[in-house]
């Protein structure tokens, strides 16, 4: 399977103590579409460049998973329709 990293801009609606659930909510995500996280580190909560979605900052995540390129797009509909997460991007990694 290919090596992804998924950058994920999580809502400061969230609370700093609600992270962990929403991090385990994405990797049972991951793992439903057949695909493992490797890794997720936490980059924190940083001032966004310009308003999404009428937030002025985010807690920016970094996960670096193992996913089968037709369950991509699964995985980016249900991240789109997630309240949680304001921005997304997805990357695969070249070997």
């Amino acid at each position: 399977m290919p090596n992804y990293e998924l950058v994920l801009i999580i809502s400061p609606e969230v609370a700093d103590e609600d992270m962990p659930n929403v991090i385990t909510k994405l990797s049972e995500l991951i793992k439903k579409n057949d695909g493992s996280v490797d890794e997720v580190n936490q980059w924190g909560r940083k001032k966004l460049t310009y308003p999404i979605k009428r937030c002025v900052e985010g807690n920016y995540v970094l996960a670096k998973l193992k996913l089968k390129p037709a369950s991509t797009k699964e995985l980016d509909a249900n991240l789109r329709l997630s309240g949680e997460v304001l921005r997304h991007l997805l990357v695969k990694l070249i070997d």
